[in-house]
């Protein structure tokens, strides 16, 4: 795997020359600038976030952001959303810390709040969101208030609704002897490298297939459907299941479409998708896993809607 990306990489930073010298067809060329452009452009703001998150998993720990919570279940749900923002990381690495912050009551609530909230709407994400859509900031700001009221609403639905024999699966014991600060940063960095990055490859050769395999009729008739261009976009952000850090890019290139729907692939995407579908079952259980994922596709996808229509427009 290691080796696999590294080559993609060095193949996506050199593609102007590969194309010159290799690539002939037309939309073969096109594929091929369309994969460069995405990849390259994410590719800072994935390293960026990389860094981060290892630094996270340094210096901050599950048992520190415990105790910092507030008791009262609605003010730790809205604290631990906002608190999201401030520890920047993919949605890969809040699924782990998330099963341990995840507790009876007011932690359990605010411990999916978090999972939802900290891939959605951290700095690292809401520049790269920025950077991607040039001259449209009303993006960012749609991005993270959709991405943070999904988050609230289902901290809260948890702490009215959710079942505790629902989580079927055990913490996972923290390794004794971890090592160095040092060795905890490195191991931590290179295996969210590897593991976004390849989500990333897999999205930008998605955006490039989309680019030249689907006939222009289709965006055309998807630009003329609101509600089918939002279910579609909706569908295609659980299927590619991109990292938060790098699929504003991805939804950058795919011009064609209106930007409400390009919000709600945003605003799904870092909430549920098939790795996180997996990830959940494996952390917290089927049970929850079957439950939490379909509930959050949907208000993920209504609050999205509902707030792109007020600060976006049907455009």
């Amino acid at each position: 795997m290691q080796v696999l990306v590294l080559g993609v990489v060095a193949l996506a930073l050199a593609g102007s020359p590969l194309r010159d010298f290799v690539i002939h067809t037309p939309d073969v060329a096109t594929a091929a600038t369309v994969f460069c452009g995405v990849f390259v452009q994410a590719l800072p703001f994935l390293a960026l976030g990389v860094v981060i998150s290892g630094l996270i998993a340094v210096f901050v720990t599950p048992q520190r952001l415990a105790r910092w919570l507030p008791r009262r279940t609605g003010v730790a749900i809205l604290a631990a959303g906002v608190g999201g923002a401030a520890l920047p990381g993919c949605e890969c690495g809040s699924v782990p810390v998330a099963r341990r912050l995840f507790g009876d009551g007011a932690a359990g609530a605010a411990a999916l709040t978090f999972m939802l909230a900290a891939p959605a709407i951290n700095p690292v994400v809401l520049v790269a969101t920025a950077v991607a859509f040039p001259g449209h900031p009303e993006m960012v700001a749609a991005r993270c208030a959709a991405s943070l009221l999904t988050a609230v609403i289902m901290g809260a639905a948890w702490a009215r609704f959710g079942r505790g024999e629902w989580i079927s699966r055990r913490l996972p014991q923290p390794h004794d002897g971890a090592g160095s600060r040092w060795a905890v940063f490195t191991e931590a960095a290179r295996h969210d490298f590897l593991t976004a990055c390849s989500y990333l490859v897999v999205g930008a050769v998605a955006a490039a297939a989309l680019h030249v395999l689907v006939p222009a009729w289709v965006y055309e008739h998807l630009a003329g459907q609101l509600i089918l261009g939002v279910l579609t976009m909706a569908v295609l952000a659980v299927v590619l299941a991109l990292c938060s850090e790098a699929d504003a890019f991805v939804a950058a290139s795919l011009t064609m479409l209106p930007l409400l729907p390009r919000l709600v692939f945003l605003v799904v995407g870092p909430a549920v998708d098939i790795k996180l579908f997996a990830m959940q079952a494996g952390m917290f259980g089927r049970a929850f896993a079957l439950r939490f994922a379909p509930a959050t596709f949907v208000v993920a996808t209504l609050a999205a809607t509902g707030v792109g229509l007020i600060l976006l427009g049907p455009r």
